[in-house]
Parts: C-alpha cells; sequence; structure tokens
C-alpha cells in the first residue's frame, strides 16, 4: 500500500530525535538545547515513539504538541492510537522484552487521553525531508516496515534494498530512522542512513545519556552531527519508580545498561558497556553519479 509522507523544506539547522519515551526530564533538557542553539520548534523533528518506558507519558506529549514540533508514528503510536493489546515492537514472544514490555504498555494505556491516542492514530507514518538538495525520508524503524530494527552492524545491502524500492518518494538520498535505540550514521556511495538514537533511554553503552541528531547546511555540504544527552536522569528514575514502574529500565536510566539484549545482534552485543563517542559527518553536496565514490563511515 502506498504510504502519503508529507514534505518539510527545511534549512539552516535541523535537530533530529525519537524514543522519548514519556522521559519528560530528557524532552525539557532538549529544548534547553533547542534554545541554546537558537533552534525554534519547527526546526525539531520527531521520528516516533513520544513514549514507552518512562512514567510521564502525558506531560512528554503535552509538551512537545504544545511546543509545535512535528512527530511521524512510532509502533508505540501505531498500537496505543489503535487500542492494541502490545506496543508493536516485534519483540518474540516470551521473551524477556516482551515481558518487560507489558507493565508499561498498561501504564501508558491507562494514563494517555483518548483525546492523545486519537492524535497518535492519526500521525504520518513518514514524511520527507528536503535540506541542503538532499532528499531524506524520515522513518520510525525502516520505509514500510514500522518495527523494524536496523542497526549499525546491519548489512548495507539490506539498508541500500530500502533505498531501491521507490518508495512513491522519488530519488532519495537519505534515510533517518529511529526504533533499534543506538546512534549511527553511514554514508556508502552517497547515500546516508541515520539513526539518531533514543532520546529517553540511554544506549547501551554504560552512559545514562540519551542521543539526538544535527542536520547543519554548511558551504561544504550537509553537516550531520550524532550527538549525547545529559539531562536529570535521576529525577526520571525516581519518577518511575514512584509510579511502581520497576521492570529494570529505571535501572536502565541510571547504569546505562539495558536489562535485555534480546533484539541486539552479536556485534551491538559485544558493545555493551562500551561508550559511544559523539561523531560528525561531512556530506559533500551531491554531484553526477559517474563522479561519485563510496564512502564508507
Amino acid at each position: 500500500m502506498t504510504e502519503t509522507h508529507p514534505t518539510l523544506n527545511r534549512s539552516g539547522r535541523v535537530l533530529i530525535f525519537g524514543g522519548t519515551y514519556g522521559n519528560l526530564q530528557a524532552v525539557q533538557r532538549l529544548f534547553d538545547v533547542a534554545d541554546d542553539l537558537g533552534l525554534a520548534p519547527d526546526h525539531m523533528i520527531c521520528s516516533g515513539d513520544t513514549v514507552a518506558y518512562c512514567a510521564q507519558p502525558q506531560e512528554c506529549v503535552d509538551l512537545l504538541r504544545d511546543r509545535g514540533v512535528f512527530s511521524i508514528m512510532g509502533n508505540c503510536e501505531e498500537s496505543l492510537g489503535g487500542d492494541a493489546d502490545d506496543c508493536g515492537c516485534g519483540f518474540a514472544d516470551g521473551s524477556l522484552c516482551d515481558r518487560l514490555s507489558r507493565q508499561w504498555y498498561d501504564f501508558c494505556r491507562r494514563h494517555l487521553t483518548p483525546e492523545t491516542k486519537a492524535w497518535m492514530a492519526g500521525l504520518p507514518r513518514q514524511a520527507l525531508i528536503e535540506m541542503a538538495g538532499r532528499r531524506l525520508l524520515l522513518v520510525h524503524g525502516a520505509p514500510g516496515a514500522i518495527s523494524r530494527f536496523v542497526f549499525p552492524s546491519t548489512p548495507w545491502a539490506e539498508k541500500q534494498a530500502f533505498f531501491d524500492a521507490g518508495l512513491d518518494a522519488g530519488v532519495l538520498d537519505g534515510i533517518i530512522g529511529g526504533h533499534s535505540g543506538l546512534p549511527f550514521a553511514q554514508l556508502v556511495a552517497d547515500r546516508l542512513w541515520l539513526n539518531s538514537g533514543a532520546l529517553g533511554m540511554p544506549a547501551n553503552d554504560g552512559t545514562p545519556r540519551g542521543w539526538y541528531a544535527l542536520l547543519e547546511e554548511t558551504p561544504q555540504g550537509l553537516a550531520v552531527s550524532l550527538r549525547g544527552l545529559a539531562y536529570d536522569h535521576e529525577g526520571a528514575a525516581a519518577a518511575m519508580l514512584t509510579k511502581e514502574l520497576k521492570t529494570g529500565y529505571a535501572d536502565c536510566l541510571r547504569s546505562g545498561l539495558w536489562p535485555s539484549l534480546d533484539v541486539l545482534p552479536a556485534a551491538e552485543r559485544a558493545a555493551r558497556g562500551r561508550a559511544i563517542e559523539e561523531s560528525y559527518l561531512l556530506w559533500p553536496p551531491a554531484v553526477p553519479s559517474s563522479a561519485t565514490n563510496a564512502v564508507a563511515f
């Protein structure tokens, strides 16, 4: 089925984030960062999963909506907006991730208003970002697969297949996804796959930071930065325990380590507890395909 997509024309700098997961403290801190960067809310774009593990789902959504931040649908919005029985994350039945998800999903179902759930159900599933002469498709998991986990170690051939599928978005220069919770940027043959990581949960790297991405037009091309976010993670963890969300994710906010590795490929499992470094990638302006060389980042 063809998916429609709003087109967002942006210039200057754009802040990309996702996976806020009901972590109000992280979202509040992100707005402080945006203010410091001189970014208006229309230059902040969310890749979905505004709610999940943390204790303030309604407050988190209210803040994002009140500020006018654009968001697409994640699997959590899809499930909650459709009153599904589970989060739709694609966890294997009976796995630890599956069992842990039941408590926070039920919590979100009970603490979101009907109006908020209706808003979630009406979100677009993807959007096209046009910036610096580039066309970037914003999705949650992958194009046409909202709960698809795409990791740094996912073979490029699998990623390339999503570019080749057409997607009714014309010629795509890049895909921006979320869902997997791990930040990475890969540039191959002048095509970019970017995941900004999750803002509301650590990246399993042994630090309590959330993650976001910054796109910036420069004379040399489009600069892509992956940045860690320090925020009041202790306050976010305490709020979870107050609400009796004791699934292990409150400890995760403090330790930076996920309570389950069920969804991770071997390479990402091996990197557990290894602090991720902030990174910078410069994407030169587009050139004719005959002059393009493959570059891996």
